[in-house]
């Protein structure tokens, strides 16, 4: 025997005497198979921490399985949406005290109310100049009670909750101002005010210029000035969001499109993909035929290696098949790493159960061990 080969021998030895389980690598399943006729005691396979059983301690790399099949386009992934940069030096914490007390809209005011409330009305305007804002809610909160028809009543006191900082109170003033009068400038001010207090930016903006339009002041401008780059960031971002997911909605489309097409065309491959069964796999070649079928169809292939001794296997596997009939479209796969080791060994399989998640030929996701919950959420999140 050559020096060079037995040198390999005795550095393959002494890794296996630092780390016995290399000898369960299906791939070495001879060699192990030799020593065990010698007598020798082989270590089973410890537990993994996600309830699956360790075949191999050292991972390799589980990237390079199949580099003939085609890429994922990403047809399956969530739009994830970017932060827009507001300025929200204005913003308050919103209000949460009891709501105010409001009026009965349906009592008659009488000429003497009337003259009650504006008289309270009257003292609330001292208040303020003053500035004793509580005390000239107090004075609206009376005259509201006495002619709970007046839209300037109300549209005046949530002027005042704006000074106080309580935006959700003055949005309810605001509210049944312009509920009684659909034209209170006061009344679409005061709640554009209380709405950017509120980072509502769109919304402001909107009760802004309405304001503005019917009785125009530099209050109001000098709002607009500070809300409008927030309400237009905020548009430009909804825009280019719903023109992106229009485009990803379209791409799903014409996938599935090509897919239909793609069955209708080639009959046997859609037969072989065995809708809503659990394909058993025993070769390589075998699941190279079946992954490219579902590469052509567009379908999500799930590759679950398994094993006859394994216990956690044999939890996980009754909920598999059940999903199988639940995702028919979703190619369902089944190794046994004893049945099929040229397959175990090309994908480095170091632990049973592993769902590999299979997508236009590249893997999007993997679960390791019998994790129901997991495996459920993303056959349900990489299925469409």
């Amino acid at each position: 025997m050559e020096a060079a080969k037995i040198s390999e021998l005795k550095s393959f030895v002494e890794q296996c005497k630092s780390n016995p389980s290399i000898l369960l690598n299906p791939s070495l399943g001879f060699f192990k198979n030799y020593l065990e006729s010698l007598g020798a005691q082989i270590p089973p396979a410890p537990k993994s921490d996600k309830g699956g059983e360790n075949i191999l301690d050292s991972e390799e790399n589980l990237d390079a399985k199949n580099p003939n099949l085609s890429s994922d386009d990403k047809l399956g992934e969530d739009i994830i949406e970017s932060d827009i940069d507001l300025d929200e030096t204005d913003i308050v914490e919103p209000d949460d005290d009891p709501p105010q007390k409001m009026g009965d809209p349906s009592i008659e005011v009488t000429e003497e109310n009337w003259d009650a409330a504006q008289t309270l009305k009257s003292k609330a305007m001292d208040a303020i100049c003053e500035g004793k804002l509580n005390e000239a809610v107090d004075h609206l909160t009376e005259a509201i009670l006495l002619n709970p028809s007046s839209a300037i009543l109300y549209a005046t006191r949530a002027s005042i909750f704006v000074k106080l900082k309580r935006p959700n109170a003055a949005s309810r003033d605001a509210d049944d101002a312009l509920q009684i009068n659909p034209d209170s400038a006061k009344g679409f001010k005061m709640r554009g005010m209380a709405r950017a207090m509120l980072g509502q930016w769109d919304k402001a903006a909107s009760d802004l210029h309405v304001a503005s339009k019917l009785d125009y002041d530099e209050e109001i401008s000098s709002m607009l000035k500070k809300v409008e780059p927030n309400a237009h960031k905020i548009e430009e971002h909804r825009r280019k969001y719903e023109r992106l997911r229009k485009e990803r909605d379209q791409r799903k489309s014409e996938h599935g499109r090509q897919r239909r097409q793609a069955e209708a065309q080639d009959p046997e491959v859609a037969s072989a993909l065995k809708d809503g069964h659990v394909i058993g796999i025993h070769s390589a070649s075998e699941l190279d035929t079946t992954l490219n079928a579902a590469s052509r169809t567009s379908r999500l292939a799930i590759l679950y290696f398994t094993a006859s001794w394994c216990g956690p296997c044999r939890f996980i596997s009754p909920l598999y098949t059940t999903l199988a009939g639940k995702y028919p479209k979703v190619v369902f796969l089944k190794v046994d790493i004893d049945d099929a080791r040229d397959v175990a060994a090309r994908w480095n399989i170091s632990s049973v159960p592993t769902f590999f998640f299979m997508k236009n030929g590249k893997e999007v996701d993997k679960v390791v061990g019998a994790d129901k919950s997991s495996l459920e959420r993303k056959i349900a999140q990489y299925a469409n």
